[in-house]
């Protein structure tokens, strides 16, 4: 809530997207702590089937379930007397950005949509092996539809020493590591587990599909340089030149990684700087 919040008024809202992994405490809700301070109502909760909301079965990363969980945090915002439901938009990180681009195309309650080091995660599970993936995910239905227990895997190395023992040395895969889990943002219900079976869907989906033609929100995408594997750069680029959107912009944090733009102040302070008034300028015009 913004800081003097008076329920009898209404307000600009924010709804804000976490990444896949991640839950509401992280990166999602600083960033959500930080608009309520310029004066929106922000709203970051964790997806189905992850931190502190229910579903089952545990720790599936579903991009369809992913995409409607925005769609009923907007119908919920709707409920509110105090949010003006005209003055919606959304914000979503690293995968979450891809989910809120994905959101937009069907969802035009909402008005203007930014993302932040925002990835198409089919494209980065694509890019995987991604046949042997589905051969593995087909084994294991199988194997559970016979009793086996639901099989579990890690998002990330459990650590530094553990990714360098298993030879990755990639900029991303160690910020992540960094991020989530040491003290710098662990959080502990965002305990690095995935159910191995959501590899199939994440595979199968593409979130920047039909953007050409039904993405026309204003659209603020930031990125930094400093590039991984995770591929947010990249796909930054490849949503500004796919998006119908006639405002569109997109914006380098100079010397940023992936994560630098999950907390570090100074890339963060440099992503609110272009945030704030670009929700202020969008959202506001009915």
């Amino acid at each position: 809530m913004p800081d003097n919040f008076d329920e009898t008024q209404n307000y600009p809202a924010i709804v804000c997207v976490h990444p896949g992994g991640s839950v509401k405490e992280q990166t999602a809700g600083l960033y959500a702590g930080k608009l309520a301070q310029k004066g929106f109502i922000a709203l970051a909760y964790d997806a189905s089937f992850q931190g502190e909301s229910g579903g089952d079965p545990r720790y599936f990363e579903d991009p369809t379930s992913r995409v409607e969980d925005i769609r009923y945090a907007v119908d919920y915002l709707t409920t509110l007397n105090f949010v003006d439901r005209n003055h919606i938009g959304l914000l979503g990180i690293c995968a979450g950005g891809g989910y809120a681009a994905n959101a937009a195309l069907k969802e035009r309650r909402i008005k203007a949509v930014a993302t932040i080091s925002g990835v198409n995660i089919g494209r980065a599970f694509r890019e995987a092996n991604f046949l042997e993936t589905l051969e593995a995910v087909s084994t294991q239905r199988s194997a559970e539809a016979s009793g086996a227990e639901p099989m579990i895997t890690n998002w990330t190395p459990n650590s530094s020493e553990e990714a360098k023992q298993a030879g990755i040395s990639d900029l991303d895969m160690l910020g992540a590591i960094n991020y989530y889990r040491t003290p710098r943002g662990e959080f502990p219900t965002s305990n690095n587990k995935l159910l191995f079976a959501s590899m199939a869907n994440l595979t199968m989906f593409d979130a920047f599909h039909l953007a050409e033609f039904l993405l026309t929100q204003p659209l603020l995408i930031i990125v930094g340089d400093k590039v991984g594997s995770f591929g947010s750069y990249r796909d930054g680029f490849d949503l500004y030149k796919k998006a119908a959107s006639k405002n569109k912009k997109i914006h380098i944090v100079n010397g940023s990684g992936h994560y630098d733009l999950y907390d570090k102040p100074e890339a963060t302070a440099e992503a609110l700087d272009k945030l704030v008034p670009f929700f202020q300028e969008n959202i506001l015009q009915k």
